[in-house]
């Protein structure tokens, strides 16, 4: 039934989205009181970060850590009411996440870059901090977890780099959900940027929160894992649903195009896209989120099985497996 219902609310947002599909690419930017400089670099930083809205629709499933075999309720209530993200720019190039849901109160930090600007962003918004989704156990996206831990935070991180999250209350894995503000997010293992990286899929939000997995036109550095989990990790957020909205952890995406541009230069999409995101940036503002119908189209590492001209121009041959294709790809980017 949940599916059914899950069906039925795509398929009118579907029509919705139809009359509107410039605004999802864009994703208009407003802010609690002017955009000013909110993404210009740190020490100029002087006035709030851009809110980004999303409507919802309610799930009032039951959170399951199926990691230790419990079940959890974290939010107490539902919610219909949509989520508000929060979102900021952090240290050189980190984005921060704020999500906050007006029925619940609750806020969860997506990664914790910066105690310092979380606090700061908390505050002028009158928000409450509850939860911290961690994706993955890098200094940048865990260094303000215990600055901002206290007995009302829950913090939840992945299982496989438990040992290595900051002040971990629940640690989840692939197959796990984790509630927050009347709403259920899947977790989806997404290791090769770190072994037990994960990311945070809220599917009634067509949201995604990937970490350092997935950029846009690019994605994370092998640091830890291998060509065969990586590929992996892509294919799974390769099958979410292409309005799925992608918040990546940093603003990469001009060298990523520069990149894109050297290995599939005759790619239509891609250039458009590239067009796009110069104009953005050009302006002041964030590549993030992208829509993954978008990296789809035009993100080599999502790709790689299926063009053969970025398979020529990294010297994949016949006989190649896919992971043998991606780690092609990737190699080739470690040494642009």
């Amino acid at each position: 039934c949940r599916a059914m219902n899950i069906a039925m609310q795509r398929s009118s947002k579907r029509l919705f989205r139809s009359t509107t599909t410039a605004a999802l690419s864009f994703l208009t930017l407003t802010s609690t009181s002017s955009y000013c400089n909110a993404f210009v670099p740190t020490s100029h930083r002087t006035c709030a970060a851009p809110h980004l809205h999303f409507s919802t629709s309610t799930d009032t499933s039951t959170a399951k850590n199926t990691s230790t075999g419990t079940s959890s309720n974290m939010s107490g209530e539902t919610s219909t009411t949509p989520f508000v993200v929060a979102q900021f720019p952090c240290l050189n190039d980190n984005y921060g996440y704020l999500v906050h849901d007006p029925i619940t109160k609750q806020t969860a930090a997506v990664d914790t870059p910066c105690a310092k600007t979380y606090k700061s962003e908390l505050d002028k918004r009158g928000w409450q901090l509850t939860h911290i989704l961690n994706t993955h156990h890098h200094g940048d996206h865990t260094g303000g977890n215990l600055a901002l831990k206290s007995k009302d935070v829950t913090i939840v991180g992945p299982v496989n780099e438990k040992t290595r999250i900051p002040g971990i209350d629940v640690s989840v894995g692939q197959g796990d959900t984790v509630e927050f503000g009347g709403k259920t997010a899947s977790v989806i293992d997404v290791g090769g940027h770190t072994k037990g990286h994960v990311a945070f899929y809220f599917d009634t939000e067509d949201s995604a929160f990937v970490g350092d997995a997935l950029f846009v036109l690019g994605c994370g550095r092998m640091f830890e894992g291998t060509p065969d989990q990586f590929w992996g990790s892509l294919k799974r957020l390769r099958d979410l649903p292409d309005e799925t909205k992608v918040y990546c952890a940093h603003e990469y995406t001009e060298s990523n195009a520069k990149f894109a541009m050297s290995v599939e230069p005759n790619n239509p999409d891609l250039q458009a896209q590239v067009a796009k995101y110069k104009d953005l940036r050009a302006n002041g503002k964030p590549t993030v989120p992208s829509l993954l119908v978008d990296e789809k189209k035009a993100n080599p590492f999502l790709r790689c099985d299926t063009s053969a001209e970025i398979r020529s121009n990294v010297g994949v041959v016949d006989g190649d497996t896919e992971e043998q294709a991606f780690g092609k790809v990737r190699k080739a980017k470690d040494n642009f």
